[in-house]
């Protein structure tokens, strides 16, 4: 580990980012926030209002993300009645856990992983002849989930409530840290925040960011910055805040207990 305090990248949407800054600060690290994903509402509205009015034709509700449930309630102005008569899923803990706090029962999310290989492989998912589903998440989001589900022969229909943007920020201070090599772990959630953060600090740059240490949550993540040219990857044993911390501190340890490319 460096004399210096440890400076780990969190790339978190800035609306995100603060709980994972705060895990990063209090093990004596410094949390240097560059968010490379910006989450907006789908404007205009009317397609997703047209949507919430034929919410009762659906069996079931499958929520992809935390950010799917914040922003169908925003859709919603708040209010929860238009979900509640249904079954609903969750991608993940954290998304369930997003949906309870809602007031909303989440009658299915599963037990181990937080993607949608794991919500299909629970029983219940598998004989859904003739059911109806409504996949609320972003727009231009995976299509397994949807395209399996209508293999087993369910009607599958979306409710997209949110865009993901590349953000505008100032990318001076990391590259001057990259340039002086002080940045010593880069923290990335999701495929597009990846895409998007070499695409912010440019190319002239490039080559030393591919050489900082990555933290993913996922084998998608790890094959898309492999492909990219990112040369040492870890993936964190959970998508969670406290799992990519203790990451990160194997990382710095040298120890690297998660899965390492």
């Amino acid at each position: 580990m460096p004399s210096r305090p440890v400076a780990v990248l969190v790339t978190r949407p800035a609306h995100q980012a603060a709980h994972l800054a705060e895990l990063v600060e209090q093990r004596g690290w410094r949390a240097v926030r560059f968010p490379a994903l910006e989450i907006i509402p789908v404007k205009p509205v009317d397609k997703v209002n047209s949507m919430l009015q034929r919410i009762d034709l659906f069996d079931a509700l499958i929520f992809i993300s935390v950010n799917a449930v914040n922003f169908a309630l925003q859709a919603n102005d708040g209010k929860i009645d238009r979900f509640k008569n249904h079954r609903i899923a969750a991608v993940g803990r954290a998304t369930a856990t997003a949906l309870e706090t809602a007031g909303l029962a989440v009658t299915w999310v599963p037990e181990a992983g937080f993607n949608s290989e794991a919500l299909l492989a629970m029983p219940e998912l598998q004989a859904i002849g003739g059911r109806s589903f409504l996949l609320v998440r972003g727009e231009s989001g995976r299509e397994l989930l949807a395209d399996t589900l209508r293999a087993r022969g369910a009607t599958v229909e979306y409710l997209e409530v949110y865009r993901r943007i590349q953000p505008e920020c100032d990318n001076t201070f990391v590259k001057q840290l990259l340039s002086r090599r002080e940045l010593d772990v880069i923290t990335v959630t999701s495929v597009e925040a990846l895409e998007n953060l070499t695409a912010m600090l440019g190319l002239q740059i490039q080559d030393k960011v591919l050489l900082v240490p990555l933290v993913v949550i996922s084998e998608r993540m790890r094959n898309k910055a492999r492909a990219m040219g990112f040369k040492r990857i870890v993936i964190a044993d959970s998508p969670s805040d406290a799992a990519i911390v203790e990451t990160v501190s194997t990382v710095c340890n040298g120890e690297y207990s998660g899965r390492i490319e």
